[in-house]
């Protein structure tokens, strides 16, 4: 099956990316069929060959999300971007727990925060130490 995708090119800590069609299983760094474009995601400057891109996707090849995404942004493609982050299950239930764990963390202090009222309401009066008393120790 062919895939578009990138190739990342360019020096270290500075990439550019090549759009390239290739075998999806073979290495990016090695053979690819054809370069069909470049994008440099610094200053999101993107250099497209759209008639050789669309040819290649009537040949059938797939893209990738990020390749889709950005001849979607392009213009190249119309329709709806795809998701091109995934969440690993392990991920999803880590943030799960914590979200709970921070829920019951507000419940709580809600609940404190309750408790205090309602004690606060049921302190008479009498109780509070009075403003003469701090003249008579002196």
């Amino acid at each position: 099956m062919l895939a578009i995708r990138f190739q990342r090119v360019g020096r270290t800590k500075l990439p550019m990316y090549r759009v390239v069609v290739s075998e999806k299983t073979k290495d990016m760094h090695g053979d690819h069929l054809e370069i069909l474009g470049t994008y440099n995601p610094h200053n999101k400057e993107v250099k497209l060959k759209t008639d050789r891109i669309k040819y290649w996707l009537g040949k059938g090849a797939q893209s990738s999300e990020s390749i889709h995404n950005l001849f979607i942004k392009e213009g190249v493609l119309e329709g709806a971007k795809r998701k091109s982050v995934s969440i690993s299950d392990r991920r999803k239930a880590k943030m799960e727990s914590v979200k709970a764990k921070a829920e019951e963390a507000k419940k709580a202090a809600q609940a404190k925060v309750e408790a205090e009222a309602k004690s606060a309401a049921e302190t008479p009066v009498e109780d509070a130490p009075s403003v003469d008393a701090g003249k008579v120790a002196e």
